[in-house]
């Protein structure tokens, strides 16, 4: 996506917010302030944060609780709960939902675990760094190929931490250094071709965002080596969910704020819900709830029913399904031309 900026004051009446790239900007804070606590936690506190938070941020439930789980359910209710979006992407909906059913399902009867893994892995970190490479393509200008050679470097680096970090305890000594070689050398490239390329860049502020991303990775980098795994995995997290919700708040906002056009909108006018607060509040219910009692109630309900017991019923197959979909759907939802987009400008 190619973000074009719009001043608010140049859009239709029924459009007011904009997304803000300052806001946007600011989202990034969350590296330094990660490693400023790496820096305390080794220099300071004898190493009492990386030996306490968890190793692997996922079996965290507080932390798929707040990051990760909340967007793709956001996503999912910003595409089912308007009937205009439902229909015109059902081919795709279904289309895609065929292609996860043989590739996970069939797939899995012949394709190993790690092998599994490693291609939801890759397509996260693609996923997570192309909707920010995207978002700040429209401020940075670069030309194509740069715009490519920095994101193609930035994932295939970012694939080899995430596989570090996540896949640790199934590696051998010889793998992890490997992959710690292979992702530093990634690394380097991308900062080299960061400074080449930056050239290119005509504004202060869209350098600021070329290195932001950059740095994103490079964060990450340092932090998966130093065994912060949490922070390696916090940092992106926090910067990719927390800008895909102010592009789904603007967007509920500006679709609803006059004239609700959805169940949840009307319900929540007749309660006096802001608009602002009714999706954030309903993803985050609805991710408690599925992450902490999704499993436990259909494995009660099978074991009643059918007398079988289905373990990760939610949190793998309906969270999996649903993340794998956000995966997939995000990459044309928003951009120019679709529906969503009608209720989208961007300002400084």
């Amino acid at each position: 996506m190619v973000a074009q900026i719009i001043p608010a004051q140049d859009l239709p009446n029924d459009r007011k917010k904009t997304v803000s790239f300052r806001l946007l900007l600011g989202l990034y804070s969350i590296i330094p302030l990660c490693l400023a606590l790496q820096l305390l936690d080794s220099g300071f506190w004898n190493g009492y944060l990386r030996e306490n938070l968890p190793g692997s941020p996922s079996h965290f439930l507080l932390f798929q609780i707040l990051f990760g789980t909340p967007h793709i359910v956001a996503s999912a209710i910003v595409l089912v709960s308007n009937t205009e979006y439902l229909k015109f992407y059902r081919l795709n909906i279904i289309w895609m939902t065929l292609a996860i059913a043989v590739v996970f399902g069939l797939g899995s009867l012949v394709i190993s675990y790690r092998a599994l893994y490693v291609i939801v892995a890759s397509w996260t970190v693609y996923h997570v760094l192309k909707q920010q490479h995207g978002i700040g393509r429209g401020i940075c200008r670069l030309p194509d190929w740069a715009f490519y050679l920095l994101l193609w470097l930035s994932v295939v680096a970012g694939i080899f931490i995430y596989i570090g970090i996540f896949l640790k305890n199934s590696l051998e000594m010889q793998q992890v250094e490997w992959i710690k070689h292979i992702a530093g050398g990634l690394c380097v490239a991308l900062a080299l071709c960061g400074f080449f390329c930056q050239r290119f860049v005509s504004t202060v502020f869209g350098k600021w965002f070329l290195w932001s991303n950059i740095f994103l990775v490079l964060s990450s980098f340092y932090l998966y080596v130093q065994q912060y795994y949490f922070f390696a995995i916090l940092a992106p997290r926090l910067v990719h969910d927390a800008t895909a919700y102010i592009f789904y708040v603007t967007h509920d906002y500006n679709r609803h704020h006059n004239h609700p056009r959805n169940f949840i909108y009307r319900c929540a006018e007749r309660c006096n819900i802001h608009v602002f607060v009714v999706l954030p509040v309903c993803s985050f219910v609805l991710a408690f709830v599925l992450q902490a009692y999704g499993d436990t109630l259909v494995n009660l309900l099978t074991n009643f029913f059918f007398g079988v017991e289905i373990r990760k019923a939610v949190t793998l197959g309906l969270l999996g399904y649903l993340a794998l979909m956000h995966y997939y759907t995000e990459a044309f939802t928003w951009k120019q031309g679709s529906p969503y987009r009608r209720f989208i400008a961007f300002s400084k």
